[in-house]
């Protein structure tokens, strides 16, 4: 490592020195300049022009050597001449012992970032602070520092900062070796002594302050600012006071990925043992006092690897002193385990301002995701109340309490603060969890539980919001699900709506899973009757729906009928809820005449328990104007809607979600039915009311604004509808993310409207690339996915390739045959998709038959006067 140390007393002679050649290179072109920038001239007038300049030049030059020669001298005196003020005896004072290097000491970037805040000493930083959180190597760092700056140094001195005294200590022993006291005298003395001495000695000293943990420890004894001098100081804290005054903060951090895997494969030392190992540096969150004395204690036992130790890691039910070395096997001179680390800090923060504060905000914070923790999550009331009850204060915990708290929490290095987000390592959490006494546990998992539920927004709008509320309950949910589950409440609500999330934000798949694990875990806690047990059922039942499988949903919907008949009775809330969702999905896996039948016998008993006023009762016949339309009915939809509406602005008012809605499908069956004019007009109003109740951002707004842009382009205006759609992707991939549905919704519309602008070839290679994102967010048997697949193909055809329109189509029958069936709606319009384009792929004849064969089944399942009948009948007819 380069010098790090200066002398004081040479650097003025030497910028002297530099300063008297500057001027004489400085006279020397004067002079040339005098000569008109020439050579000197043959002959005498040359000979005399040389002549004053090479005087001149000689004589700046003689000037200069005077001055080198009594810097020489100077330096000479002043190298042989003894200080007055230099300790007497041996030549190099050491005071302390400087911690010896790990065994598997690793070189690490942060001592890159401490040799160059060392070296800014010579001219302005002289104090280095090591900051950070307990177990990442901050000693060993400053350790490293002190061996390799030793042999620079006339005075060392390395003081363990546990408090006031060893400080005062290790300076008094320091005065007394330099020869500024004599032993025995007062130490407090003899250490203000030392640090004068700091102050004005030209000789070179470091000081370590190693593990200052309490500032007020240091008030007064902080070493003085002085070029020949550096002090190192090892903390816990990062205050601001830290970085001010002289002094600069380094921060330590975790070991790196590369950084992590290398030093396991040093400690343990046997390759065959490695298996998994950088697995284990996440699980050990990359920790250096983690992996030291996790590396010790596969090192001992020889039936342990590294896959093996992530086992046992993994195991809630083993506590962190069943994985770690005894105290007396710990490595390198560790003087306590993982756990005994951040106890002094804890308890530190504990007891600083706002008092008694700290370790219960830390008892949340370990139940929860450590990648980040939304910080208005602990100012809930739920919260606030439970550390209120905690502190037993008769003065209620308020906000600023809590961000007092937190700031404690970011100070002594157990947690950072970063913006609204709150991060804790992941070993922290567990120390914490393991020291939260039996009695507490349950309230705390719900006190979290509570505060998620409190800040989760009723309407998801983007991945952003919802992603670190799932993540945040995934990790209650394995750290605390047994307190989170009881047999007269039942499930908390936070882990029913962490699904509904799934689903909300496009991840339809995911949630299909995650309900049945959900649904598993409330027969284990509750039994199969028990409500919960029953909606998580529902929910299940519903994701299948939403992830392609509508027949599936509806199936498990009519056993789920069954059983709440049989535990809640007919007018039971739950069980119109269970006819409700099972007419929805009939009608979805394609049979709309019969869902349009059971809404209208399921308001024929809405009406007999709830009453014509009742929201869920004019729901359903919202419901039921919806499928008499899908049907093939629109215009009687329409007038239905009409009705509906006209009752919803007396009863809930105009601006209602419910009231909006139907005005909503209201305008869209308007404009099915034949009036795309009037559904343009009627979603534009739609628009500017929503704009004014619920912002420009909301969900509701953008699926207006998708409904209009489309409506324009059936009311003949392609390319504006295409304009509308670009401009509404741009702000749904701001708000909701690439991979929303409504936003794959959106570029659908928009290739589809490019093509019919007049640019097939962009509408083939939009859709291409929608499916290529589809394949990978909703699968291959989602509806949206089935249905870019049938647009696809249509485009290609228009886009001149008939044949290869033939294909797709043939492709996507057989898929909708086997996810659909053979009666489902989209399965009779891809047939008659394929029969068009074989038609125009040059077989009329084959399109002919397969518009008959289709005809015959649309007149059966359909009906003669649906639209679809009547399109078929038409192309037969040309």
């Amino acid at each position: 490592m380069a010098r790090v140390f200066g002398r004081r007393s040479w650097r003025p002679l030497r910028l002297a020195l530099v300063g008297v050649a500057m001027l004489g290179a400085a006279v020397a072109v004067w002079a040339w300049w005098l000569s008109g920038w020439s050579l000197p001239e043959w002959g005498w007038g040359g000979t005399e022009q040389a002549s004053w300049v090479a005087g001149i030049v000689s004589g700046v030059l003689g000037v200069v050597g005077t001055v080198a020669t009594v810097v020489g001298t100077v330096v000479a005196v002043r190298s042989s001449r003894p200080d007055s003020r230099r300790p007497s005896g041996a030549d190099r004072v050491r005071v302390g012992r400087i911690p010896p290097a790990a065994a598997s000491w690793q070189n690490r970037q942060e001592r890159l970032a401490l040799v160059k805040a060392a070296r800014a000493g010579r001219t302005a930083v002289l104090t280095q602070v090591l900051s950070g959180m307990g177990g990442v190597g901050k000693t060993q760092l400053a350790a490293w520092f002190a061996r390799e700056v030793r042999d620079e140094v006339d005075v060392l001195v390395w003081a363990t900062a546990v408090g006031r005294d060893p400080i005062v200590a290790a300076y008094a022993e320091a005065a007394a070796a330099c020869g500024l006291v004599a032993d025995g005298s007062d130490p407090q003395r003899a250490a203000e002594r030392f640090l004068a001495w700091l102050e004005e000695t030209d000789r070179r000293w470091l000081v370590v302050l190693d593990n200052l943990d309490n500032l007020a420890d240091a008030k007064g004894l902080w070493p003085p600012a002085n070029p020949c001098g550096r002090t190192v100081v090892t903390t816990r804290r990062r205050d601001t006071s830290l970085n001010t005054g002289g002094r600069t903060l380094v921060e330590v951090g975790l070991f790196n990925p590369a950084e992590a895997v290398g030093y396991l494969t040093r400690a343990i030392g046997d390759r065959h043992r490695m298996a998994e190992a950088a697995g284990l540096a996440e699980d050990l969150g990359r920790l250096p006092l983690a992996l030291a004395q996790a590396a010790a204690f596969i090192r001992e036992r020889n039936d342990l690897d590294c896959a093996a130790y992530r086992r046992r890691l993994a195991d809630q039910r083993k506590q962190l002193t069943d994985l770690l070395p005894v105290e007396d096997e710990l490595p390198d001179e560790h003087q306590a385990t993982v756990a005994a680390t951040w106890s002094l800090s804890i308890a530190a923060a504990d007891t600083a301002r706002p008092q008694g504060l700290a370790r219960p905000v830390l008892e949340v914070a370990a139940l929860l995701d450590p990648n980040g923790i939304p910080t208005n999550l602990f100012t809930t009331p739920a919260v606030r109340d439970h550390l209120t009850a905690r502190r037993d204060a008769s003065q209620p915990v308020d906000e600023d309490d809590v961000r007092e708290a937190l700031g404690n929490l970011h100070r002594f290095s157990l947690a950072t603060l970063d913006g609204g987000t709150l991060r804790v390592h992941a070993l922290v959490q567990r120390v914490v969890r393991e020291a939260t006494a039996e009695s507490d546990k349950p309230l705390v998992a719900v006190t979290a539980a509570d505060a998620l539920w409190a800040i989760w927004p009723a309407i998801e709008s983007d991945q952003q919001t919802a992603q670190p509320l799932r993540a945040n309950t995934a990790s209650l949910r394995t750290t605390s699900h047994l307190y989170l589950w009881d047999n007269d409440s039942g499930g908390h609500p936070v882990l029913f709506r962490a699904g509904l999330s799934l689903g909300e934000t496009g991840q339809v798949n995911a949630a299909v899973v995650y309900f049945r694990h959900l649904h598993a875990t409330a027969l284990a806690h509750l039994g199969p009757d028990h409500p919960d047990t029953l909606l998580t059922r529902n929910n299940l039942a519903a994701s299948r729906g939403e992830a392609g499988d509508p027949a599936g949903a509806a199936t498990a919907f009519q056993e789920l009928l069954t059983d709440r008949l049989q535990s809640l009775g007919p007018d039971h809330p739950d069980t119109l809820l269970t006819r409700n969702n099972l007419a929805y999905w009939r009608g979805h896996a394609g049979d709309p005449a019969g869902a349009a039948t059971a809404f209208q016998e399921l308001l024929t008993d809405r009406l007999r328990v709830l009453g014509p006023d009742h929201p869920h009762t004019l729901a359903t016949r919202g419901n039921l104007a919806y499928w008499r339309g899908r049907a093939g009915d629109p215009a009687g939809a329409a007038t239905a809607f009409q009705e509906l509406l006209t009752d919803q602005l007396r009863i809930l008012g105009p601006d209602h979600p419910d009231t909006l809605g139907a005005r909503h499908n209201l305008a869209l069956y308007c404009g099915r039915a034949g009036d795309a004019a009037g559904a343009v007009t009627a979603f534009q109003e739609l628009l500017t009311d929503r704009l004014q109740s619920l912002g420009p951002d909301h969900p509701s707004t953008l699926t207006t604004r998708n409904n209009l842009a489309s409506w324009r382009g059936e009311a003949g205006d392609p390319a504006g509808a295409a304009t509308a759609f670009q401009e509404l992707l741009t702000d749904q991939l701001r708000i909701l993310g690439p991979d929303h549905p409504d936003t794959l919704a959106t570029r659908n519309g928009l290739a589809l409207w490019r093509g019919e602008a007049g640019d097939p070839a962009s509408a083939v290679t939009a859709f291409q690339e929608l499916l290529t994102d589809q394949l990978r967010i909703l699968g291959p048997d989602h509806p949206d996915t089935l249905l870019t697949r049938n647009n696809l193909a249509h485009w290609r055809g228009r886009a001149g390739d008939a044949a290869g329109a033939v294909t797709a189509f043939q492709e996507l029958l057989t898929d909708r045959l086997r996810i659909l069936g053979p009666d489902h709606p989209s399965t009779l319009v891809t047939r008659g998709n394929l029969a068009g384009w074989r038609e125009e792929a040059g077989d009329p004849a084959g399109a002919a038959t397969a518009f008959q064969e289709l005809l015959t089944d649309q007149l059966r399942i359909l009906g003669p006067d649906h639209p679809d009948t009547l399109l078929t009948r038409g192309n037969l007819a040309d």
